[in-house]
């Protein structure tokens, strides 16, 4: 028995000096201390060495595109380094094309800031601001979907663009310690300036329990934005668009943006596809739109209608919709949001149809 305590406390003192040791360490070995951070060779800013890129600029209220809140699994917060970025990492290579990384591309969630740094970002980023709104309404639409609508502070209005994303800062709560950034597209049209709605499904992460467990009406949230070049392109192309769940928000904008607008003369054809009939949303929306919109009509399919279902319409996925009643090319271009996977199957039909990938919008999420 002696023997066994004697063991316990030899481990007990290896591992109090470990960590005691990784503490010296970051205090020290760690410690780069200020970075200076040139950003188009005119902005200058003095940051903390050992964050990642993606958090140094945060602080400056520089916000770079990033759905998965800086986890490395989304490819969006892709900067052009020029100097002082060190070698690309393994858990970038998968989102960089090998051009990217001949013109030093990187992911700035994965890149430690040790040395000073030089790099080069879209203009347009300087304009992306922040803003402490209030929850106005949410509410479920579907078992597993809220609409939230959050109200900016006032005088305050957002620009952006109809099918571009807000991020929504999560902060930390019971069962959740560090504050993350997570992505959504906007389900409003941009005429909205003041109130952003947003579809959001339940999936049992940290950003979607927050919102479907904890956030109630007249909730403080934190939203940054707009971010995204997926939006609606001014043509007269007839246009495709395909969606599944809250893939619905960007499409749903883009619809009300061209009703606003008086665009009647494109035709639009929505293919949206669920698993059962409580996983429908704004169909009634929908109709309303059509009446504004002569040439617009949507089809709906359910890939698991249930034996006992009422269901009249089409079963299948989406990439069924397609295969069914898309028909010539020409003159056409498409409109995606869903997950990768869908995203990936729709393109490899409407390419088999012979819509030109050029011409293949889409916004893919987790």
């Amino acid at each position: 028995m002696n023997t066994v305590f004697t063991t316990v406390g030899v481990i007990s003192l290896i591992s109090a000096a470990l960590a005691l040791l990784l503490s010296i360490a970051n205090k020290t070995i760690a410690n780069y201390g200020e970075k200076k951070l040139l950003i188009n060779d005119e902005k200058e800013y003095t940051i903390e060495g050992g964050d990642s890129l993606l958090s140094s600029l945060i602080e400056e209220e520089i916000f770079i595109p990033s759905a998965c809140g800086g986890k490395g699994s989304c490819g969006y917060c892709k900067v052009k380094v020029l100097e002082g970025g060190g070698q690309t990492l393994p858990t970038e290579l998968g989102y960089l094309s090998e051009d990217e990384q001949k013109d030093g591309v990187r992911l700035s969630c994965q890149l430690k800031v040790k040395e000073d740094i030089k790099i080069e970002i879209p203009e347009e980023l300087f304009s992306i601001k922040q803003y402490e709104c209030t929850v106005e309404f949410i509410k479920d639409i579907t078992p597993k979907i809220k609409h939230l609508g959050v109200r900016l502070p006032q005088n305050s209005e957002i620009e952006f663009k109809a099918g571009q994303y807000i991020q929504i800062l999560v902060p930390i709560y019971d069962g959740n310690d560090e504050e993350i950034y997570r992505a959504y597209s906007i389900a409003s049209p941009p005429s909205s300036k003041d109130l952003i709605e947003l579809f959001i499904g339940f999936t049992g992460g940290i950003s979607t329990t927050y919102v479907h467990k904890h956030i109630k009406a007249n909730d403080k949230m934190t939203l940054i934005g707009p971010f995204g070049d997926f939006y609606y392109q001014d043509n007269d192309r007839e246009m495709i668009m395909v969606a599944v769940g809250t893939g619905m928000a960007p499409i749903f904008s883009i619809l009300q943006y061209m009703e606003d607008n008086n665009i009647t003369d494109r035709k639009v054809t929505y293919y949206f596809g669920a698993r059962h009939m409580e996983d429908l949303y704004v169909i009634e929306e929908l109709e309303q739109i059509k009446e504004s919109l002569p040439n617009f009509n949507h089809v709906c399919c359910l890939s698991r209608p249930g034996e006992n279902s009422l269901w009249e319409g089409e079963i299948g996925r989406v990439t069924d919709l397609l295969e069914k009643y898309l028909d010539s090319p020409e003159n056409k271009e498409a409109y995606l949001c869903g997950s990768p996977k869908m995203i990936d199957s729709v393109i490899e039909v409407l390419k088999k149809k012979g819509i030109p990938e050029e011409l293949i919008y889409f916004d893919k999420f987790e």
